[in-house]
């Protein structure tokens, strides 16, 4: 399966990792010039910008339109692909399932990571062939995912005319079939040092960095303040409404990776 890493050029050094872990799990890639945040704004019109929950900082613009371009390369092809963020670390487990996923025609999303927030899973079956569960709710995460043609058409559709969270977007679009790998096989390198597992290149977000590059909410007048509000609420309820329809079938649960199956990231450490 096809490979794509999401990658700032100046990012150099994130993308030498991600060069090297897929090497060695014999996982091929192409990259994908991740679009700046000083050059997103001005990619849509502001009206745009403005549909999300709260007003949206220039790198989490940027973050969705690089997703964006993922997913048009996605829904222009005949099979799925694995979708990179440059700071994403995956188990040795990653290319075995990637082998199996090909021919499966009942998912759209399935997604690989953990970030340490609960997610609404199928309960799960002694007849599971895969070690996947249904996914009903999730609540962050973008990092590592795979994405069938079906899924990326989806999403195109979903952000045509409105904006979000990279993430965001992909949790509220409950139209997909979604999956997640239960033990995650991946996770972001601000996340390892939680799991007892090597770091193997230190990173810093972007959007963190980005700290403040947002329209403040108070430059908006009061009818685009309630208008972010009432989003925020009707997202809010939306959860709490797919949580109580899958309440007899689902489970609330933390899905944790495995730290054994990335004990090889310790000599990708020693070895740079």
């Amino acid at each position: 399966m096809q490979a794509i890493v999401i990658n700032l050029a100046a990012a150099t050094e994130r993308l030498a990792f991600q060069a090297a872990q897929l090497q060695r799990l014999g996982l091929a890639f192409n990259r994908l010039e991740a679009v700046r945040a000083e050059d997103a704004a001005a990619l849509r019109p502001p009206a745009y910008w403005d549909t999300w929950e709260r007003p949206l900082k220039d790198a989490e613009k940027a973050c969705l339109l690089s997703h964006r371009t993922a997913w048009e390369r996605i829904a222009a092809a005949d099979a799925p692909m694995l979708v990179l963020e440059d700071d994403a670390v995956l188990s040795d487990k990653v290319p075995t399932l990637l082998g199996r996923l090909p021919d499966r025609r009942d998912i759209d999303l399935l997604t690989l990571e953990t970030r340490g927030r609960k997610k609404l899973l199928a309960r799960p079956q002694a007849d599971d062939d895969l070690p996947i569960r249904r996914l009903y709710q999730d609540r962050s995460g973008a990092a590592a995912y795979v994405l069938w043609p079906e899924g990326a058409r989806l999403l195109l559709a979903r952000t045509a005319e409105s904006a979000g969270l990279a993430d965001a977007v992909i949790c509220a679009a409950y139209a997909l079939r979604a999956f997640q790998a239960d033990p995650a096989l991946a996770l972001q390198t601000d996340r390892c040092a939680a799991y007892a597992i090597p770091v193997p290149v230190t990173t810093a977000s972007s959007i963190d960095a980005a700290r403040g590059t947002a329209t403040e909410a108070a430059d908006y007048s009061a009818p685009q303040r309630g208008a972010f509000k009432a989003r925020r609420i009707a997202a809010q309820l939306r959860m709490g409404l797919r949580q109580l329809r899958y309440a007899l079938v689902a489970e609330r649960c933390l899905v944790r990776p495995d730290p054994r199956d990335f004990i090889y990231l310790q000599d990708w450490r020693n070895d740079n």
